[in-house]
């Protein structure tokens, strides 16, 4: 299937579901599916912390689960799943150009620069840090890179281990959401996991001024949002809201227990709090400024008289402040279950939007392939546009 045909499916199954993605569990305590469909709720609410825990974390199992209930929603499950980008040339493991890299950075640039192929020409390194993918392929395709970074200090560190190497790569230090794409102009472009308006300027501007070869892996999509989302292709009417886009980003696969021990204590706090201001003024849930992680570490009274002062509402006496605590943690435990449809959507709606991309590159010219770069428990921002011209 190719990466237009499986954008136009996704355009028509989406909206047929959104009653499903688009609600917020931790907002909303009971979203209206869960009147519609009364047994996939209760079945839900019974699971076990661990098989909620892992339903949670892989959408292809949630959406596997939740179409037990819903089967039309197998239609959605082979346009969730991409095929691995073809590796060009296997990148050789060695000492000589990846000095302080993490290991598992190192192996997602490895992936990246292993699934791309040159074109002969320069090298466009867009948001690049300290330019190691672009000192990568300086070395491995013994061509010019010039890398794009915002801060000078690893501008700074990337010449540096540039010169170490002896490769052909220089830095310009400006933030890429303000100079002008004609300096992508004839050049092959790459960016591994450029952030929101970051990854869209790049497409939106720098295909009409000229770049001749892109190869980009998109990563939080939601950053830079004004708002609802506005997609770049002419062909793609999904409307999608600021927090469905940062929906297709929540997966992670590297938290321990303890960080997720801590995540979840975290969100019952803020449940808590939560019920107290349902409780106070009746309303219904009102979002809040973030919460400073200190006040997550100390107890739950503390917690709950720093969020009263700063929200100006009068601090729970010591049996509601009880009452809170439990509701709190009764809350996080309906929430974690309840999520697990929505996320369940979460790699569909991350592949319409890389198919947003997409599709606006095909509209400007180019042919356009999206595949999966690496394996998702290496990163689950894994998704390879690689856009030719002619």
């Amino acid at each position: 299937m190719n990466v237009l045909d499986r954008h136009r499916r996704l355009e028509t199954l989406l909206p047929h579901f959104r009653e499903l993605w688009h609600p917020q569990p931790f907002r909303e305590i009971r979203p209206a599916w869960c009147e519609r469909w009364p047994a996939l709720a209760a079945e839900l609410l019974t699971l076990g912390d661990d098989e909620a825990e892992s339903l949670n974390a892989d959408a292809q199992a949630a959406l596997a689960y939740v179409a037990r209930h819903l089967p039309e929603l197998a239609a959605l499950a082979p346009l969730a799943e991409l095929p691995p980008a073809p590796e060009t040339s296997p990148v050789q493991h060695g000492d000589r150009w990846d000095w302080e890299i993490p290991g598992r950075k190192r192996a997602q640039i490895e992936a990246f620069a292993a699934a791309i192929a040159g074109g002969g020409g320069p090298v466009l390194d867009w948001c690049g840090g300290k330019g190691h993918l672009g000192r990568l392929l300086a070395w491995r395709w013994q061509t010019p890179v010039q890398t794009l970074e915002i801060d000078p200090a690893l501008c700074a560190a990337g010449e540096r281990l540039a010169r170490r190497l002896g490769v052909a790569q220089t830095f310009v230090a400006t933030d890429a959401l303000t100079i002008p794409p004609r300096i992508a102009a004839g050049r092959h472009t790459v960016a591994l996991h450029a952030c929101g308006e970051l990854h869209r300027r790049l497409i939106r501007h720098g295909a009409d001024a000229g770049v001749a070869r892109l190869d980009l892996a998109p990563c939080c999509y939601h950053l830079h949002l004004d708002g609802a989302y506005a997609p770049l292709a002419k062909a793609s009417t999904l409307h999608l809201s600021a927090d469905d886009v940062r929906l297709a980003v929540t997966e992670t696969v590297t938290a321990n227990r303890r960080e997720r021990r801590q995540r979840d204590r975290a969100m019952a706090c803020k449940l808590g709090f939560d019920a107290w201001r349902r409780q106070t003024d009746g309303m219904p849930y009102r979002s809040f400024k973030p919460v400073p992680e200190a006040w997550m570490r100390a107890g739950f009274a503390e917690f709950m008289a720093a969020m009263c002062r700063r929200e100006g509402l009068p601090p729970p006496a010591e049996g509601d402040l009880e009452r809170c605590r439990r509701r709190g943690i009764e809350r996080q435990r309906e929430v974690c279950r309840l999520a697990i449809v929505r996320h369940a959507f979460r790699r569909a709606l991350e592949i319409w939007l890389a198919g947003d991309l997409a599709a606006a590159l095909a509209e400007r010219g180019y042919t356009v392939e999206l595949t999966a770069f690496c394996r998702r428990e290496l990163t689950p921002r894994n998704l390879l546009i690689s856009a030719r011209r002619g």
